[in-house]
């Protein structure tokens, strides 16, 4: 499972203060909503998702990733019944990409709300090819279609084909910080002055304060909502 997640993100993704704060309580709270597709006894796709309460709004949905397990870590310790599932991550292994196993893991993860009752389910997108155009804003990004009208981003394209649809951009969904030693590490780049750098694998850009020996990146995600 590590070797299988890690090799689908960034480094510096796994260095979010935010996630770290949440995530021991939600493997715990939520171990029920993780799923994995083996083929043979081995895992190819794995993925997992949290519960919340959300009313079906645009101005009522999570900020994003880490929101989302802020909140439905505090839907739980309210005592409160959750209604929608957020799919937070699903990754296949790379070798057996492109053979349809994403959507079968989606569709098992959507499952998961139908089993629990819960009418919605949605998901804090990171769209594959954004790290070609950290320039271009998120909103814009999630506009862009290939001409037979199907979204230009890969893993968009997937939920969509799903029945998915866009409900918004998540321009702050995760806010990661580190020193510049940090980010140096992380991206394997030198950051000699103070300002934004396009970084691998970054959705928008890196920006570097020398003087205060900060680096701060804030990942954009797509919100969208499987029927």
């Amino acid at each position: 499972m590590t070797r299988l997640f890690t090799g689908g993100w960034p480094e510096f993704i796994f260095h979010d203060k935010e996630t770290e704060r949440y995530i021991g309580r939600v493997r715990e709270l939520f171990r029920h909503l993780e799923l994995v597709l083996l083929d043979d006894g081995e895992v190819v796709a794995a993925g997992w998702a949290v519960p919340l309460r959300w009313n079906g709004q645009i101005d009522d949905l999570p900020a994003g990733y880490n929101d989302s397990l802020a909140r439905a870590i505090n839907v739980h310790d309210a005592g409160e019944s959750p209604d929608t599932l957020v799919i937070l991550a699903a990754q296949v292994r790379h070798d057996v990409q492109g053979k349809g196993l994403a959507g079968e893991l989606l569709t098992a993860l959507r499952h998961l709300a139908e089993q629990a009752g819960w009418p919605r389910v949605i998901c804090p997108v990171r769209p594959t090819l954004k790290d070609r155009y950290p320039l271009t804003a998120i909103d814009r990004y999630i506009e862009w279609t290939r001409p037979d009208g199907a979204p230009l981003d890969p893993w968009v394209r997937t939920h969509w084909r799903l029945g998915a649809r866009v409900l918004a951009p998540a321009p702050c969904s995760q806010v990661i910080t580190g020193t510049v030693a940090d980010w140096q590490t992380w991206t394997g780049m030198a950051f000699p002055d103070s300002g934004d750098y396009v970084i691998p694998d970054g959705l928008s850009t890196l920006h570097i304060d020398r003087e205060a020996d900060q680096g701060l990146y804030v990942e954009p995600n797509v919100w969208l909502r499987h029927q």
